[in-house]
Order: C-alpha cells, then sequence, then structure tokens
C-alpha cells in the first residue's frame, strides 16, 4: 500500500525546494542586472560577463581553486583508496587502532584546528606558504572522505571474483587492475568529486595556508565581501551553476541509458 502525498507533504516540499533554489535563481537574474548595485535592477545587461573576462585577478583565483582540486583530489583518491583497502583488507595489524584514528580524524576535527596546525608544521619546516602548502592541505584533510567512500564499496564487494581470478593464474597486482578497480571505479569516481567540491569550496583551512599570490577563489570572494561584492561575482557564479547543471544532467542520462536493457 502507497501512501499518498498530502497537503503537508506538498507544502514542506516545496517550501523545501523554495529555500535551496530560490537564492540560486535571484543570484542568476541579478547577473544580467545593469546596475552595479546588488540589490536594485537597472535593467537587462550582460555587462558584467564582459567584465568578468578581463577580471585578471578574479580569473586567477579561479585557475588556483580549479588546479589545486584537481590535483589535490587526485592525490586525495590514490592515498584514501589505499587506506581503504588497508581497513578492509588487513583487520589485524599492529597499529590498526591509531591508523583508523588518523584516517578519520580529519573529518571531526574543526577546520581552524586543522589550518592552524598545518600553518605551524609549515612554518616550521620552512615551507613557503603557496600553491603547494594549499595543495598538500587539501590532500589531507579531503583523503579521510575518500577512503570512507571506497571503504563502503570494498565492504559489499565480492571477493571470490578476486579468488577466481588468481585461481586461473592472474597476479594480485594484476588482480586489482582488471577486477577489483573497474568494479569499485564508481566509488573511487565519487570520492574524487566529493574531494574536488571540497577542496573548490574550502576558505578556512586554505586562509591559514596561503601565501601572496596564490588566492584561491573562496578567499577571492571572501576578501571582496568585506570591500562590497560586484555583480561580476553573481555572474561567474551563474557560470559555475550552469557547468554544474550540465556535468549533473549529462551524467544522468548517461547513467540512466546505461542502465537500459540492450536488446
Amino acid at each position: 500500500m502507497t501512501r499518498r502525498f498530502t497537503l503537508f507533504d506538498t507544502t514542506a516540499l516545496t517550501f523545501g525546494f523554495a529555500f535551496l533554489y530560490v537564492p540560486l535563481l535571484v543570484l542568476i537574474a541579478y547577473s544580467f542586472n545593469d546596475s552595479q548595485l546588488l540589490n536594485v535592477w537597472g535593467g537587462f545587461s550582460t555587462r558584467w560577463y564582459v567584465s568578468l573576462w578581463h577580471n585578471a585577478p578574479l580569473l586567477t583565483a579561479l585557475r588556483n581553486s580549479l588546479a589545486i582540486g584537481f590535483l589535490s583530489a587526485a592525490i586525495a583518491t590514490f592515498f584514501g583508496t589505499l587506506a581503504a583497502l588497508a581497513l578492509v583488507r588487513y583487520t589485524r595489524f599492529w597499529g590498526r587502532p591509531l591508523f583508523t584514528g588518523m584516517v578519520y580524524a580529519p573529518m571531526v576535527m574543526p577546520e581552524v584546528v586543522t589550518g592552524l596546525s598545518l600553518l605551524l608544521f609549515f612554518v616550521s619546516v620552512g615551507a613557503e606558504r603557496g600553491f603547494w602548502t594549499v595543495t598538500l592541505a587539501h590532500t589531507t584533510f579531503t583523503m579521510c572522505y575518500i577512503a570512507v567512500v571506497v571503504q563502503s564499496r570494498l565492504v559489499a564487494f565480492d571477493r571470490t571474483l578476486e579468488e577466481a581470478a588468481q585461481d586461473l593464474g592472474c597476479p594480485p597486482v594484476r588482480t586489482f587492475f582488471t577486477i577489483t578497480l573497474p568494479l569499485i571505479a564508481p566509488s573511487v569516481a565519487a570520492g574524487f568529486l566529493l574531494a574536488f567540491t571540497l577542496s573548490l569550496d574550502d576558505v578556512v583551512i586554505a586562509s591559514f595556508v596561503t601565501g601572496p599570490g596564490t588566492s584561491t577563489l573562496p578567499i577571492e570572494i571572501f576578501n571582496r565581501a568585506r570591500r562590497g561584492l560586484s555583480p561580476e561575482i553573481n555572474a561567474l557564479s551563474s557560470l559555475m551553476l550552469l557547468v554544474v547543471t550540465v556535468v549533473v544532467v549529462g551524467s544522468s542520462l548517461v547513467t540512466k541509458r546505461a542502465a537500459l536493457p540492450t536488446r
């Protein structure tokens, strides 16, 4: 017996979606505002998209964020997958409780504490703060999320497939790359995207470990917010929403098409 939608359900769902998406729609609408004031409509115009193209500091911050996000997510995916394999496949080894705690610690530790500890570490070793310190910091705190995502897939993994491959003479390393990795690839990809999103969105940790000339996009927007935001920020945010929407819809269509039975 299926439960019918009530008026309360419809109202709650409507207000929920409105709370989430109406601010985004307002942001997109005001990205076409001709006025420099964010809360005053001055007519339709695309001038801020043209101005954004010539805003060197903002575009540089965007490039820094994308480069740091991709690089840190790739490194974190590699080590996070290895950590997940160690936690699932090797249940008994010396120091496992300590290792488990170190893997999960960044998830529950306040970002201020993480950022401050990384700052003290980089200062103590004499590292120059910049692109690579931000990349290492983001790798540190995103690796645990990938480990959790991949671990959840490995727990339900059918190991008889690996055993069958090894019984047929396939070496362990080749078994991993030909059997295990393709089967856990969706969780690895999901972990990579999660790590990239967390890196692209981070402000607190990056503000501790960044240096001159290596400002990321969230830090650049945060600094401009204290002086007064420009409509160029609305234009940039609208373009990012467009890219995310296209990627999500495209991946959903591909997944749905792949799930259809072949004739």
